[in-house]
Parts: structure tokens; sequence; C-alpha cells
């Protein structure tokens, strides 16, 4: 899909706090596949997380950070984690289930190519 609309649409992944920080509650899949990062303290750190993630995930697009309250992810429900598609007015045209068993790409890309089309 972002490869299809790159040019028409503006993607992004919103870096929400860390739900398994190395500091708070950790899964035995981190510790297995290396994943130990601690809370960050600072935007700084939170940046740094964020691009370390979209780097080694290879994702084509930018990161956003969330505040430290969480504002983000508190409004919109974004953990575990979720897709949306949000609409030229703001509003959320597309919303998943939680991923990624709940991701249903199809119901995004319909919505994608339902606003581009119909886009002045």
């Amino acid at each position: 899909m972002f490869e299809k609309y790159k040019d028409r649409v503006a993607f992004f992944v919103v870096c929400i706090l860390e739900a398994h920080a190395s500091d708070a509650w950790q899964t035995s899949a981190n510790l297995r596949d290396k994943v130990v990062i601690a809370s960050p303290t600072s935007f700084e750190e939170q940046g740094e997380v964020a691009h370390s993630c979209v780097w080694n995930l290879k994702i084509p697009f930018p990161a956003v950070l969330d505040d430290f309250r969480n504002s983000t992810e508190t409004a919109h429900t974004g953990w575990p984690d979720r897709l949306y598609v949000i609409n030229r007015d703001g509003r959320i045209a597309c919303k998943s289930n939680p991923g990624p068993y709940g991701f249903k790409p199809a119901e995004v890309a319909d919505t994608l190519a339902r606003l581009v089309e119909t886009r002045p």
C-alpha cells in the first residue's frame, strides 16, 4: 500500500510508550530476540528508540512520537498495535482490530482507494 499510495498519502508510525520496557514488564520473546529497551526518559531517547525500530524493521516511512502521558494511545487505543486511516478532515476512516492478527489489510486498502479516488 505504501508503494502504491506514497505520492498521494502520508504514512506514519506513531510510537507510543514501550509496553515491555526492560525496567517495567519484560516478555520472554523480547529477551529471546534481544529486544531489551528501557523506558525512555527524554524525547531524545524516545526518538532514538523509534528510529531504531523503524530502521531495524525496514519501515519506509517516518515515525512520530506520542507524548510521555501516552495521550495518542489513550485517545485512540493504539496498543498493542493498530492500523488507522485518517481522512483529510482528521477523522478516523478505518481502524483495525489489535494487531498483528487483527489487521485486515484489505479493509485499509479499500479505504485508501475510496479516499484517494474521491479526492478533489
